[in-house]
């Protein structure tokens, strides 16, 4: 089943198009053959904007998850052995101090839909009925509606492998370096936890190496485990490498938009 012939889907995707379409045309002027891909960045600006709010309160679930961390290691070393009473502890502190577990999935669940509709705007011959213009946009030469495996995988597409290289490149880059500094944040919020408070018993603070290992055991109740999870990220260089370049131009705007206002945030908020 084609989920882009659903009436509501289509009428969306053919309303996304002419903006996009509208975009590109007002800015041909400036880039010319790559005005499609700078239209794409400047909708994906966009989007992060409306999400600013959504981020500020991200960021203070984080922070509240940071403050809760040492009473859940608590919760989880005190009902290792009752899975279902350490589940509702946990519940219960969360309930207790009005803070969610799930907060920070929204801007995910916001974008996807956005991400879909790119998707399928650089990849269907047709929408809504009328042939799909979009399909001719290029960056620098490399069709956007290509992705990195297709252009590969042609052998007679070389600006499509050097574009979609260079953004999966950039893709990584910025994942490793959002993985690196959450690691270098939890390995702080760690060694402060584990600090000897005035008037407590003689505590010896947590050891941190350099990768912030130590610090993400603390925080989980399997720290193999929980070291693996923050690979995920790379997983965005993955999904990025199949979906058309258009998509993943829009996935290394957001993704750097993501790793900047983290880092703005985690000095603002408090």
């Amino acid at each position: 089943m084609n989920i882009y012939a659903f009436g509501p889907i289509a009428a969306a995707l053919d309303a996304a198009s002419s903006v996009v379409n509208a975009l590109s045309a007002a800015l041909a002027p400036l880039a010319g053959a790559n005005a499609a891909a700078l239209a794409i960045v400047l909708i994906t600006v966009l989007v992060r904007i409306a999400l600013i709010p959504v981020g500020l309160s991200q960021a203070r679930a984080q922070r509240m998850r940071l403050r809760l961390a040492p009473r859940l290691a608590e919760l989880r070393r005190r009902h290792a052995g009752d899975p279902q009473r350490l589940q509702r502890e946990t519940m219960a502190l969360y309930a207790a101090e009005k803070a969610s577990p799930f907060a920070g999935c929204l801007p995910v669940l916001i974008q996807a839909p956005v991400l879909s509709l790119i998707y399928g705007l650089f990849l269907l011959p047709t929408i809504n009925g009328h042939p799909n213009a979009l399909l001719s946009a290029t960056l620098f030469g490399a069709p956007l509606g290509t992705s990195f495996t297709n252009a590969l995988g042609s052998g007679t597409d070389a600006a499509g492998v050097v574009a979609s290289a260079v953004v999966l490149a950039l893709i990584t880059a910025v994942a490793l370096l959002s993985r690196w500094r959450n690691l270098r944040a939890a390995a702080a919020n760690a060694g402060s936890a584990a600090a000897p408070r005035p008037g407590a018993g003689s505590t010896a603070a947590l050891p941190v190496d350099a990768t912030g290992a130590a610090a993400l055991a603390a925080f989980g109740p399997d720290g193999a485990a929980t070291r693996i999870l923050s690979w995920l990220p790379l997983i965005t260089v993955v999904f990025a490498a199949f979906v058309p370049l258009a998509a993943s131009i829009y996935l290394l705007v957001t993704t750097a938009w993501t790793l900047g206002e983290r880092e703005v945030l985690r000095r603002l908020v408090v």
